[in-house]
């Protein structure tokens, strides 16, 4: 045990070493708290590093629950091994992939209260906050990572132009197109590693180690189907009695679990139709966007180019990403009436709405389909909301129709907060 433990933390160290840092925007204020720390997001985000890099100046010990040669022995074993190394001094434990430990909250709750000072990371997001919040309550503070932000991409690639004259505005878009692309994940834009290569090697390692083995899928290829399905019709609706149909589940139940699963792994990421009524809420498809582009165009069977439908699903992530990290207090939704008219994201905080977004894949006010405007002011309305924004792809300006003002904004300037 003692052998494997320093491995893994020679491993980790030996990463670090030997890679370029790149500050993340999630900010490290819970370093002095005295709850358990929790950082959840998909596979391959960053968990590690970012956690790593918050303790790297005091003393800890670390053990990773991805190996499995360190979950056939009791968890006691591990910490007698980890004092064993780092002696008494050691007040400090970040534990990796903590959900693949059996009854990890015990083990972890027994800890906290000997005094310990605990991080965490995780990749499931049911098992951890199910568990949280049973054993946990109030003793952990929880924040979720994705993988890096557009701001974060430009960082890693050394980004230094100058966006208020043309040459740096166009070479920003050149960027965004290659980011809209490949995605975020780290290792992919730091390390230089194979897009297509890498992306379905980890959505496989997903598929099958974090969903299909935990939750002992029979249908494994029925389910495969329907992940590559969602992931390849990014920013699509979906409803689980269609999926049950398209795919000849035996139920609706099913359909909902495989959903639920994708969702808790990270993969995907679901809105609500927005509504005051719950049982509509319920009732209502399902908005499913993948938690990077990369997955849509190296893992999807995409038949044909849809930028607009990627622009979208990059929108959502950012909003997701804000949501985790500055706006607590927010909620997402997207918004559609009898008519069919559709707003793409409705944000709310409390019981106000407080902003409007449509995306679209557009170079100028000519090209901007009537209907999504027409859409937006429909929303203004019925909401009351006044807070409107169209993301666009080139065109910046701020319009006042039928006595609304709309602000026009680039999707490089959104995704860079300018």
């Amino acid at each position: 045990m003692k052998e494997i433990l320093i491995e893994q933390r020679e491993i980790l160290e030996e990463k670090i070493k030997n890679t370029k840092v790149i500050e993340r925007e999630r900010k490290n204020e819970f370093l002095e708290s005295a709850l358990i720390k929790v950082t959840t997001g998909v596979r391959r985000c960053g968990k590690s590093f970012f956690t790593y890099l918050i303790l790297k100046e005091k003393p800890f010990g670390y053990a990773n629950f991805d190996d499995e040669r360190i979950l056939t022995d009791k968890p006691q074993k591990i910490l007698s091994a980890l004092l064993e190394i780092y002696g008494k001094g050691m007040k400090v434990l970040f534990f990796d992939e903590i959900q693949n430990l059996e009854k990890w909250e015990l083990f972890v709750n027994r800890l906290h209260r000997e005094g310990y000072n605990i991080f965490l990371t995780g990749s499931n997001a049911k098992l951890l906050s199910r568990e949280l919040a049973t054993h946990l309550t109030g003793r952990h503070y929880s924040i979720e990572l994705f993988p890096f932000s557009f701001r974060e991409y430009l960082r890693a690639t050394d980004f230094r132009e100058n966006l208020q004259i043309e040459k740096g505005k166009a070479l920003v878009k050149h960027e965004l197109n290659n980011y809209l692309k490949t995605g975020g994940f780290p290792e992919i834009i730091v390390e230089k590693e194979n897009p297509k290569i890498y992306l379905r090697e980890l959505f496989r390692d997903i598929i099958e180690k974090d969903i299909i083995l935990r939750y002992n899928i029979r249908y494994r290829r029925t389910f495969k189907e329907i992940a590559s399905a969602i992931v390849s019709n990014t920013s699509s609706l979906i409803s689980f009695n269609k999926i049950k149909n398209n795919f000849g589940l035996k139920s609706e139940h099913t359909a909902k679990n495989y959903i639920e699963y994708l969702k808790e792994a990270y993969l995907i990421i679901l809105l609500d139709k927005f509504s005051v009524k719950p049982k509509e809420i319920e009732r209502s498809p399902k908005k499913a966007y993948a938690v990077d582009t990369g997955f849509v165009n190296f893992v999807g069977l995409r038949t044909s180019e849809n930028t607009g439908k990627l622009i979208e699903n990059l929108v959502a992530i950012e909003l997701l990403r804000r949501k985790s990290y500055w706006h607590n207090g927010w909620e997402l939704y997207y918004w559609k009436d009898y008519q069919q008219h559709e707003v793409d994201f409705v944000v709310k905080e409390g019981m106000q709405v407080k902003k409007l977004i449509q995306v679209t894949y557009t170079s100028g006010i000519d090209e901007i389909e009537k209907r999504e405007i027409k859409a937006l002011l429909k929303a203004s309305k019925q909401l009351k909301c006044n807070n409107l924004l169209c993301i666009t792809w080139d065109y910046e300006a701020t319009e006042e129709i039928k006595g609304k003002k709309i602000r026009f904004i680039p999707l490089w300037k959104f995704l860079l907060n300018i």
